[in-house]
């Protein structure tokens, strides 16, 4: 029935109007708002904008985007992916996004005919241009900031945002927080992959890049010039129904359960090797493999792409591209004196990772917390080890 329902959704996302055209007095606009979904594409929620009247019944949003493009993946990674403007028929719409078990709300506007018709011809126009491709970026203009502006610019500076009472300051990755779990991968590799610019506090009209914070500040919104409420009527289309998740497995396949195992694998052969004052070659060639490939992808994702929120990622202060250049001397019994200085490098950074994080520069995945403190026991094991062995010779 699902797939039925999506294949539905995609043949109607053409319906309705094909052409810019006078609507008739009654139209509506509405600002429909869906839930988080159960992967983490659709963890955020989503928003569209639905025109209603006798003639049709149409819903526009700005999260579509065409897995068929040869260079799909390339551009995703490369921050250079275009969105898309999406045109269904609503009762389509909504009847797939029950399928997901996904709560609906929706926000009718209050807008004049004239505002409504501006609305309606900027859509349709957008629309046919290419479909209106936007190049697309997660915290200033995705599909929920698009609502946004879109609506914005229909009331030409008559907006007014009003702060709700239990309203709190948060930086992005807070707002990001409180729509997954911190203890799962998706987080995980959020946490990872992104910089200390999303570190920062988000204004409160920033925060409108999450769907339920449009929501949350349109109810709230009023009209400059009367003063009246931006929302007439509010209602809950449909409400999810039970949890997607399965808690019990939860922990099992958790990033937390991963890098605890991984931490206590490095300090048992650590113990190991000091116990027989051995050193175990093949382990510290993983853990500087694997730390320097990190390292070179979030390089890459700092200085060669466009995303806006993998900038000045101190990740790196752990993950180091160099540490892939240590392979030889891992392997050698008495390494260059530069190797034992970049071994002393090495617990510096992780040093300066508990500056950081303590201060507030930047917030790391706290699942990372026992594989770091794993990594300093081996460089510090490392240290001990080879001055030992020179001393000795």
């Amino acid at each position: 029935m699902r797939l039925f329902l999506y294949v539905v959704f995609l043949l109607s996302t053409t319906a309705g109007l094909s052409q810019s055209m006078p609507l008739p007095e009654d139209t509506t606009v509405s600002v429909i708002t869906f839930g988080p979904g159960s992967n983490l594409n659709d963890a955020f929620g989503h928003n569209a904008i639905r025109i209603k009247s006798r003639v049709a019944d149409i819903a526009y949003d700005f999260g579509r985007y065409n897995f068929d493009d040869p260079n799909f993946y390339l551009d995703f990674a490369r921050g250079k992916l275009n969105y898309l403007q999406g045109k269904s028929n609503y009762k389509s719409l909504i009847a797939f996004y029950i399928s997901e078990n996904r709560t609906i709300k929706e926000q009718q506007l209050r807008l004049s005919q004239a505002e409504t018709q501006q609305l309606y011809n900027y859509l349709e126009a957008n629309y046919k241009k290419n479909q209106g491709a936007y190049l697309y970026d997660f915290f200033y203009d995705n599909c929920a900031t698009k609502i946004r502006d879109v609506i914005e610019t229909t009331l030409d500076g008559n907006l007014q945002y009003n702060l709700p009472k239990d309203y709190k300051e948060h930086t992005f990755r807070q707002l990001i927080d409180h729509n997954l779990n911190w203890n799962t991968w998706g987080s995980f590799g959020i946490d990872i992959a992104l910089g200390s610019i999303i570190d920062r506090q988000a204004t409160a009209r920033e925060q409108l890049f999450l769907p339920e914070k449009v929501n949350q500040f349109f109810e709230l919104a009023t009209l400059k010039d009367s003063n009246k409420k931006l929302v007439t009527t509010s209602k809950t289309i449909f409400t999810k129904k039970g949890e997607n998740e399965n808690k019990n497995s939860f922990f099992l396949t958790s990033p937390l359960l991963l890098t605890m195992v991984l931490a206590l694998v490095i300090i048992y052969l650590t113990y190991s090797d000091n116990k027989n004052k051995t050193r175990n070659k093949p382990l510290d060639l993983a853990l500087f493999t694997i730390t320097g490939l990190i390292g070179v992808l979030l390089f890459l994702l700092w200085f060669a792409t466009d995303h806006t929120g993998t900038t000045y990622n101190y990740n790196l202060l752990w993950a180091f591209p160099l540490s892939l250049f240590c392979g030889l001397q891992i392997l050698k019994t008495s390494p260059k004196k530069w190797f034992i200085a970049y071994i002393k490098f090495s617990i510096l950074m992780l040093c300066l990772i508990v500056m950081h994080w303590t201060i507030g520069v930047q917030r790391f995945a706290p699942a990372l917390a026992p594989l770091l403190i794993a990594l300093a026991v081996r460089y510090i094991y490392l240290l001990r080890f080879y001055k030992l062995t020179e001393n000795k010779a």
